[in-house]
């Protein structure tokens, strides 16, 4: 397989190898990639997540289980749980 990189990206990868981590450019892009692989498989499983809670919300719609918030509650309460 060919690639082609970018100056940027080439220069990038020759000094991960001159850094002595890597002993040789292959050995550096495929650690990239398999990083890649890993950021993907987590934001899949935060994008299922996100619809499982998204459901649960609706279903407590459906029921008639809502808060009667304002955006400045929501504030208040986001700046409260940051804050400890």
């Amino acid at each position: 397989m060919h690639i082609s990189l970018t100056e940027t990206l080439e220069k990038w990868v020759r000094d991960k190898v001159e850094s002595g981590l890597y002993s040789n450019a292959s050995e550096v892009i495929r650690e990239a990639l398999r990083e890649r692989i890993r950021a993907e498989r987590t934001e899949a499983e935060d994008i299922e997540a996100l619809r499982a809670q998204i459901d649960v919300g609706l279903q407590q719609a459906e029921r008639g289980e809502l808060l009667d918030w304002t955006m400045a509650d929501i504030k208040s309460r986001l700046r409260e749980e940051r804050n400890g």
